[in-house]
């Protein structure tokens, strides 16, 4: 058996009603759709078919279908397109956004906050990762006569601190001169080449070894890290609002996920890069997102560095919308973040 294009006709215009209502779908729902053009009996005959084919699936003894993961994910492989955001929409998001610009972080809490209104899904944003940004300066500060808070501003402004060990007989003037040699030495240059810098500067004698060992290991120990201050979510309970999230253990199995924004960002750093993605149900790999789809997308910063934007619904989301509303907001943030670091 197989999907010819009147089962797909039949199967998109089921998809197309559950987004909406949630509600099980009955061929006399798609009998009176304009375009369909099939008698109640014909669709519920391919009904069967498709169920028979795993696109379909039937909740409860009432001749309503609701569509599988399977159905989905052929929606979306197969008719799946971004539309346009209207002039409006695009006015208020700018206003919003330009209102909150400033350091990095209110960017993208502002980004999480629009992506999670817009859409009415909960939002997860991931912070450019600094390992791919350019240093912009080296500051170490004495706080004891035996530590100093290093801190380190990327091209992103992105600024990432640390506590070091210091040699007591250096005073804070000694500690500005380090300061100014390590900006001139790692300007320009990304955490991840850091290492290779070292190596050149522990040939000069003239410098603390000890002390500059330090300074690189907590630079690839501790400011390569993704702090939790890099994950930001948006609107995390508006799933509940949904009829798939009235199940309380299923809620609650829902919200615990978002206590590991580790593991968050590891689900959306996974295709970094890709302009859009999309997941569904089980491809997510996480079972609290079994009745979710995961949608994401990058943005960049400048030459260097990227991070990543996704969306949270349920399996039934309004695909077009979200992915419309990412693009731009995409492009939106890496313009406002490109801007920051001039």
């Amino acid at each position: 058996m197989v999907l010819d294009e009147r089962k797909f006709m039949i199967l998109k215009a089921i998809i197309d009603d559950y987004i909406l209502t949630a509600m099980p779908v009955g061929s006399r729902t798609i009998s009176r759709k304009s375009g369909v053009g099939f008698s109640p009996a014909t669709i519920r005959n391919e009904m069967s078919d498709l169920e028979e084919l795993g696109y379909l699936a039937q909740p409860h003894t009432s001749a309503g279908r609701v569509p599988s993961n399977k159905a989905y994910r052929l929606y979306v492989d197969r008719i799946l397109s971004s539309g346009e955001i209207s002039a409006e929409e695009k006015q208020r998001i700018e206003e919003y956004m330009k209102r909150r610009s400033g350091q990095v972080e209110d960017i993208i809490r502002a980004a999480a906050d629009v992506l999670a209104d817009a859409t009415q899904y909960t939002s997860v944003i991931v912070a450019p990762q600094i390992q791919t940004l350019r240093i912009k300066r080296v500051q170490i500060v004495p706080v004891t006569d035996t530590t100093a808070l290093m801190i380190v501003v990327t091209s992103a402004g992105i600024i990432k601190d640390a506590i070091i060990s210091v040699p007591a007989e250096m005073d804070s003037e000694s500690l500005h001169k380090l300061s100014e040699m390590l900006t001139h030495e790692l300007a320009e240059h990304t955490l991840a080449e850091v290492r290779q810098i070292f190596a050149r500067m522990f040939r000069d004698l003239s410098i603390n070894r000890r002390l500059l060992g330090g300074v690189m290991q907590v630079m690839e120990d501790k400011l390569t890290e993704d702090a939790p201050e890099d994950v930001v979510i948006g609107g995390s309970t508006k799933l509940l609002n949904y009829p798939e999230y009235s199940d309380i253990e299923k809620a609650k199995n829902f919200l615990a996920l978002f206590e590991s924004r580790d593991r968050l960002a590891g689900l959306l750093k996974r295709n970094g890069g890709m302009d859009v993605t999309i997941h569904i149900g089980a491809e997510n790999g996480v079972a609290a997102l079994n009745d979710c789809s995961l949608v994401t997308a990058s943005y960049r910063v400048g030459e260097h560095g990227n991070g990543m934007l996704g969306i949270i619904g349920p399996t039934r989301m309004n695909y077009r919308r979200v992915v419309t509303i990412m693009e731009y907001m995409g492009d939106v943030i890496s313009r406002m973040l490109s801007s920051e670091q001039k």
